[in-house]
């Protein structure tokens, strides 16, 4: 009997806007159903700063919100802050436990440090895509500000991003990637480049140099270990937005014509357990119609799962349950970081991503950048009972 391949999944085109480096502007924002903000909320993280900066995430209009601290966002350091925060002025003093959680208990934002989450876009008007997503807020050491880090444990911190995940962000860049800017003393993380590379997500998004703000489409040497050599070439992006009114936009779909070189998405099963969705919380179970709940993690599965139910329970035991809201089921997916010739085969390009609002500091008078916004075919999901009639 001939070998019967499973259907390949439906793809379907989400928009994803990505910003950073923001320091309490509040710009309207283009249409889209994910959001990215990639550190650097506000000025120094005072509670005030922090609360007008959620207030206007949460008046938005995506399906997801998934958002990172900076090295600017100093609160939200509880440890630095308790070392550090007298060097700062501030209006009065501040708690960093309430602080954290303006964006911990918002109902619409995902808050990740040092985190992996699954995101299942669930509204009936969106595409009804998923994704996993790893968020980091740390720079490398720099004078004295939040969330560094010595070059001597930057490995081990990047090792943390699961080898599952589609969209890495983190506030610094990595090495050589959108990292130098003009009178910029600071670069990119080699660490975190050589971890992207083993990762190979679909976007590297990120900020924190001002200047470098752009976008690099990077073809991996999937046979690095044995050459030596991480990359195969690097194209550089032409912002159709600048200095025109158009946004400035990356079409990364096949109708686009140039479609990203990695199926990382495909990876994990498009159908949900329903028991699974019934059992996590979030949306009340009022009859037969069970809506996604949340469930979010900071560590990932060690069992390896054979089918979806399996997975879906390896998830669940996995993580700590937390409540949330919004039209998107969060949780975290992944398998043990094993590397596959398959998986190699189907993870060739990484969009990187300098997304910095604000213009450097020593531009007179300062500007604002566009958002950029990425279009991008995900794979569609659906509940396991829906897909048998």
């Amino acid at each position: 009997m001939a070998h019967q391949h499973a259907p390949a999944p439906r793809l379907r085109k989400t928009r994803i806007v990505c910003i950073s480096d923001t320091h309490n502007q509040t710009p309207k924002l283009p249409k889209g159903d994910v959001l990215i903000h990639a550190g650097d909320l506000t000025n120094q993280g005072s509670y005030s700063e922090l609360k007008k900066t959620v207030d206007w995430l949460n008046k938005t209009s995506f399906e997801a919100i998934i958002a990172i601290a900076g090295n600017h966002d100093i609160t939200l350091d509880e440890d630095f802050y308790a070392k550090h925060g007298a060097s700062w002025r501030w209006p009065q003093p501040q708690d960093p436990t309430r602080c954290r959680k303006l964006l911990e208990d918002s109902p619409r934002i995902t808050y990740l440090e040092n985190q992996a989450a699954t995101v299942h876009l669930r509204s009936e008007k969106g595409p009804h895509t998923c994704f996993t997503v790893f968020g980091s807020p740390c720079t490398p050491k720099l004078r004295n500000w939040a969330f560094q880090y010595e070059a001597e444990e930057a490995s081990k911190l990047w090792e943390a991003i699961p080898l599952d995940t589609d969209i890495v962000v983190t506030h610094t860049p990595p090495k050589n990637h959108c990292d130098c800017a003009e009178k910029d003393e600071q670069s990119g993380c080699p660490a975190l480049l050589q971890a992207l590379h083993r990762v190979r997500p679909m976007l590297s998004v990120f900020g924190h140099i001002h200047g470098a703000r752009g976008v690099e489409r990077v073809r991996w040497n999937v046979e690095a270990p044995e050459t030596g050599h991480l990359e195969e070439g690097t194209e550089l992006w032409k912002d159709a937005g600048a200095a025109s009114n158009k946004q400035s936009l990356v079409d990364l779909t096949a109708k686009g014509g140039r479609p990203l070189d990695n199926l990382g998405a495909l990876a994990r099963p498009m159908k949900m357990p329903r028991f699974y969705v019934r059992e996590l919380g979030g949306q009340p179970d009022d009859g037969d119609d069970a809506q996604p709940g949340i469930l979010k993690s900071t560590s990932h599965a060690e069992d390896v799962a054979n089918s979806e139910a399996e997975v879906m329970a390896v998830i669940i035991s996995g993580g700590a349950y937390g409540q949330g809201g919004g039209n998107s089921d969060i949780g975290l997916a992944s398998g043990p970081d094993v590397e596959s010739a398959e998986r190699r085969q189907h993870r060739r390009e990484t969009v990187m991503i300098n997304a910095a609002l604000m213009s450097p500091h020593w531009e007179r008078p300062r500007r604002s950048n566009k958002p950029i916004v990425v279009d991008v075919d995900l794979p569609v999901w659906s509940l396991i009972d829906e897909c048998t009639h």
